[in-house]
């Protein structure tokens, strides 16, 4: 099976800088998914660099209003914009809380749209941290307004497609996941045409060393015990299953344009080395720091310039020991599934992303046993077969595909339990 047709650039290159609202000052900024873990993280570098960055719009879910409008009053932002209508009362109170009397108060959006409103919304960069398949819609809508996009938000990516790619701008995206920001650096080393091999690293999650069979009775606890992320529970059993692996390989594949036989998956346990490029002459250059996501939504919002003390830098007078190891694709099939799914492209990936979303939530909810995740993902993308919309996309087409696969997934995994508690 061959890769789809190569685009005639890569999508991000670090050699290209998209910048229309170049100038004088800080750089106006919208953060989406403020209150999450890429959120919280872009407000502290903010907050620390007030000479170079200005939020002018907040987005977030609302399930933490009093977090939503402490940080709307820090930055002194312009809009507060909230998924869920009914917590615009209490988001009202917090901000009248968090004020002082006669302190303008921020415009409110809420609703499904409103993260979408704000990330067309006057600004220099958008920051898409929101997480899943949601932030699809303001990554277009980012993209289509010309802002640049620090995207965190993988998935918008992956289901999205040639619907990202036709709207991007060479050098539009910059990305924040740590593995992309990674390569995106050490790809500034040398030309397109010098690259042999995308090497994306894994920490191996809480079960590296695990046989399949030895993963059959881990429990919730145990998958959210990742040895060195501090994550939300859905990224870190994507962690756990290495499906965020899978799909930063189809990330990459559509960011840099390599095809995926050559993007290679290691497992790398101290999460130092965060990525690594093979260039043609043989050598290898690698991007690495300390575990910290402060330093790639650095890069994200400030590039082509680097942020002084973004995040913390290694001691060099201590010892450590730097360990990489081959993946374990029978213990940890997710890696090849996606590789399968983005040579597919069309809609496989979105059925394949959510899918895996409504698994995660079957596990977490205590339904589905852990290797019940990408068995059910698995059998979901077969029944799902090849559709053929190809680079014809559209945002109906994903959003079908991903009804279908939620609905199909909840349906195996409900025949699943049962059959279970007959057992």
């Amino acid at each position: 099976m061959t890769d789809s047709p190569a685009r005639p650039a890569p999508l991000a290159d670090p050699h290209l800088v998209y910048d229309p609202l170049a100038g004088d000052g800080p750089k106006d900024v919208v953060v989406l998914g403020s209150t999450g873990s890429i959120g919280t993280q872009a407000i502290d570098l903010v907050l620390r660099n007030p000479d170079r960055f200005r939020v002018t719009a907040l987005s977030a879910n609302g399930g933490r209003v009093a977090l939503l409008a402490e940080q709307a009053h820090r930055l002194r932002v312009r809009t507060v914009a909230v998924a869920r209508e009914d917590v615009v009362p209490a988001l009202r109170e917090a901000l009248a809380a968090a004020y002082g009397p006669g302190e303008p108060l921020p415009e409110i959006l809420a609703g499904p749209r409103a993260a979408t409103e704000v990330a067309a919304s006057d600004c220099h960069t958008v920051l898409n941290g929101i997480t899943g398949s949601i932030g699809l819609a303001p990554t277009l809508a980012a993209l289509e307004a010309g802002r640049t996009l620090a995207l965190a938000n993988k998935e918008s990516l992956i289901v999205g497609g040639p619907l990202v790619t036709a709207l991007a701008k060479p050098g539009q995206i910059i990305p924040v996941d740590s593995e992309h920001a990674a390569l995106f650096q050490a790809l500034a080393a040398g030309t397109r045409a010098d690259v042999r091999k995308l090497v994306v690293t894994a920490s191996g999650g809480p079960f590296r060393g695990r046989t399949k069979a030895d993963l059959a009775h881990v429990t919730v606890q145990d998958a959210l015990a990742h040895p060195t992320w501090a994550m939300g529970p859905v990224i870190t059993v994507n962690s756990a299953t290495l499906v965020n692996k899978g799909l930063e390989v189809i990330e990459a594949h559509l960011l840099y344009d390599i095809p995926f036989d050559r993007i290679e998956v290691v497992v790398h346990p101290q999460s130092y080395v965060h990525s690594m490029v093979e260039f043609t002459d043989g050598s290898t250059l690698a991007q690495a720091t300390p575990p910290d996501m402060r330093g790639p939504i650095a890069i994200g919002l400030g590039w082509p310039e680097r942020v002084p003390d973004a995040a913390p830098a290694f001691d060099w007078s201590k010892a450590s020991t730097w360990e990489f190891f081959p993946l374990d694709n029978e213990a940890f099939p997710s890696v090849d599934l996606a590789r399968h799914v983005g040579r597919l492209a069309g809609t496989a990936p979105a059925v394949f992303n959510a899918a895996n979303e409504e698994c995660v939530a079957a596990f977490l909810d205590g339904v589905l046993p852990f290797n019940g995740i990408m068995e059910t993902v698995t059998r979901v993308v077969e029944e799902h077969g090849t559709p053929g919309t190809g680079t014809s996309l559209t945002v109906s087409d994903v959003l079908e595909a991903e009804t279908w696969a939620r609905t199909r997934a909840r349906e195996i995994t409900a025949t699943t339990a049962t059959a279970e508690a007959r057992a």
